[in-house]
């Protein structure tokens, strides 16, 4: 009787490249610091979390609560004693009392209405028209506003993270601008991950004068260095949001990931699993998408997670010298952008925070994309 024994199944390339990376303590860390930041982006852009960032709920300038209030923090002085109200009377100057210029015309004014209205068909004055007043709603409508600006909650002295000129939470504010940098630098990365995979499919695939013009291209664009193409491009654009940056940071980013996959083509096209598609009568879009792609999708995951590294950085570098986010939209450069102002009056919490926040992403990331390239690697397994 033979012995049934199941085939063992090798494992794939992603069932090896997750098993390294899960023997990886540092792959590890870093995937959870970039999930939870990613899980903020959902949360944010949800608004489950954040959404009044824009909301002064501290004084201005208003320190950390760790620091403790700030006397001298302006909007955060005490309410007066006594004694320091009569002092402050006995400085003051005496002041001539002023006659208000327009009590002469609102008389006149409400005498010439009532006058008016006390003269009907009958000549009997109406006794509802005498005390008629058209200047009641609007001074009724004023003292209402008066009433609600007195009723305003009082602001925080103190603030978790601290707060900005305006008395907004930095900490609200740093995971509204987590949204805005990490979309960016996801979004974007896709754009030039995606023309850069297609680019060099076709010119690595094909090549002869495709890949002439395509190397034309790569070359002109590697020519300029990459802050001032970016720099260039957004000045001739002239409209910020973020659609333009993710514009911007896409159609100049494609060129690293073009050289390495034209690269691969060049290497694959000529296999022995191509050339057997090839006699089985594939095209040549299907050759290149569904026969080499898989085996080059590893070399293509990698370059995406080096460019949001990439762009993440140049959003921030974009909003920080003016050409990024518009005013109403907040993310981590137009925080380092406010900060550099406030670092003169001694208030460094928001670039403290904004800075922070920036590195722990970058650094994550960084680590993650570098494990993971060593996972991916054929050669390891």
């Amino acid at each position: 009787m033979p012995y049934d024994k199941p085939h063992a199944v090798s494992p794939g390339l992603w069932a090896l490249a997750w098993r390294r990376l899960r023997a990886d303590g540092v792959a590890m860390v870093s995937l959870a610091i970039v999930a939870a930041f990613l899980l903020l982006m959902v949360l944010s852009g949800t608004g489950l979390i954040a959404k009044d960032w824009s909301r002064e709920v501290g004084v201005n300038y208003a320190p950390p609560s760790f620091v403790g209030a700030d006397a001298e923090t302006p909007g955060n002085a005490a309410a007066p004693t006594a004694s320091s109200a009569s002092s402050a009377e006995s400085d003051a100057p005496t002041e001539l009392p002023v006659e208000d210029p327009l009590a002469e015309a609102l008389a006149a004014i409400r005498g010439e209405t009532r006058g008016e209205t006390q003269k009907s068909e009958t000549g009997v004055p109406s006794a509802d028209s005498a005390s008629v007043d058209p200047l009641a709603d609007v001074m009724a409508d004023i003292r209402a506003k008066g009433s609600k600006a007195e009723a305003v909650e009082a602001r925080a002295a103190t603030l978790p993270f601290g707060g900005d000129k305006w008395g907004r939470d930095v900490l609200k504010k740093v995971i509204k601008g987590s949204e805005t940098s990490i979309f960016v630098g996801l979004a974007a990365a896709v754009v030039a991950t995606f023309l850069g995979t297609l680019f060099g499919a076709i010119a690595g695939y094909y090549g002869r004068w495709l890949d002439d013009i395509f190397n034309w291209f790569y070359s002109v664009f590697t020519a300029i260095p990459y802050l001032l193409l970016i720099l260039a491009v957004a000045a001739v654009l002239q409209q910020k949001g973020m659609f333009t940056i993710i514009l911007i940071l896409g159609l100049t980013g494609w060129t690293g990931c073009f050289r390495l996959i034209r690269g691969e083509y060049l290497k694959h096209k000529g296999r022995e699993y191509v050339q057997a598609a090839d006699a089985i009568g594939a095209s040549n879009a299907r050759r290149m998408f569904v026969h080499i792609f898989p085996n080059i999708s590893h070399v293509v995951l990698v370059q995406l997670s080096i460019l949001v590294v990439a762009f993440i950085k140049s959003e921030v570098i974009l909003s920080f010298l003016g050409f990024g986010v518009p005013v109403d939209v907040v993310s981590w450069g137009s925080m380092l952008n406010e900060a550099q102002n406030e670092l003169i009056l001694g208030k460094w919490w928001q670039l403290a925070a904004a800075g922070t926040a920036m590195a722990l992403l970058v650094t994550a990331f960084s680590l993650f994309t570098d494990a993971l390239r060593d996972a991916l690697d054929p050669k390891l397994k």
